[in-house]
Order: structure tokens, then C-alpha cells, then sequence
């Protein structure tokens, strides 16, 4: 019986996302797109902060106030990660791109190179952010 003729029941089946263990580079193809995202929802909130210092007093400072609150920290924190890691990944592909960085070992180092520089540099700019302040 041919593919076309059998009936539903009977039709392999693709392993299903469940049965696979998800690979470093898949979760970095995945990140990479959500701090994409991200990175675009933070461009909202630049605007909406120029759109206060534009509109006067009042609505910068109530921006102000959420923006010095744990949770406008949080955000702020979340999209400085996103920038770096954004950046590092880029890199990368764009080193994928010159045809560099195909191996086996070398992608997962690669990869563990982008998290690991995405961290420090996080980390590094909230430490350097905070002594100027």
C-alpha cells in the first residue's frame, strides 16, 4: 500500500518536540530571537521616554518613577542582556557567514563564548553604569 493510500491511523508519525533533548544551539536560535523581540519592545520604551521629556515635567517624572522602580529596573536589566547577547550572537553569525565556525566543538564553544560574554558584559556595564551614577 502506497503512503498516499493508507489510512490516518496508520501513517508514521514524526518525533514530537517532547522527545527531543533541546541542543545548545536550538536554545540560542530561540533566544536570539526573543531578545530580538525584545530588543524592539525596549525601542518602544525609548520612544515612550522621549515622548515624556517632550510632553514636560509631569510625564518625565512619572516616567521617571516607573522607570526607578524594581520592575523598570528589571526591564532595563533584561534589555542590556539582550542588547549584548544580541550583539555577541551576531557576531557569530556573521562569523558563520565567512564560513568560520562549523565544527562540532566549535559551535558549542562558540555558543558558551556568546552567553558567557553576554553576562560579563552585562554585568560590567550595570557595575561601570552605577559608579558613574
Amino acid at each position: 500500500m502506497s503512503a498516499a493510500n493508507r489510512p490516518a491511523g496508520n501513517r508514521p508519525l514524526s518525533p514530537h518536540l517532547q522527545i527531543y533533548r533541546p541542543q545548545l544551539t536550538t536554545v540560542l536560535s530561540i533566544t536570539h530571537r526573543a531578545t530580538g523581540i525584545a530588543l524592539t519592545v525596549g525601542l518602544l520604551y525609548l520612544v515612550a521616554w522621549l515622548m515624556c521629556v517632550a510632553a514636560g515635567k509631569g510625564p518625565y517624572y512619572a516616567f521617571l518613577d516607573f522607570h526607578q522602580s524594581i520592575f523598570g529596573r528589571v526591564l532595563l536589566l533584561g534589555w542590556t542582556f539582550s542588547l549584548f547577547y544580541h550583539l555577541c550572537n551576531g557576531i557569530r553569525h556573521l562569523a558563520w557567514d565567512a564560513g568560520w565556525g562549523f565544527e562540532l566543538r566549535d559551535t558549542y564553544l562558540s555558543g558558551w563564548t556568546v552567553v558567557a560574554g553576554s553576562i560579563v558584559l552585562t554585568v560590567l556595564s550595570w557595575v561601570v553604569g552605577y559608579l558613574v551614577r
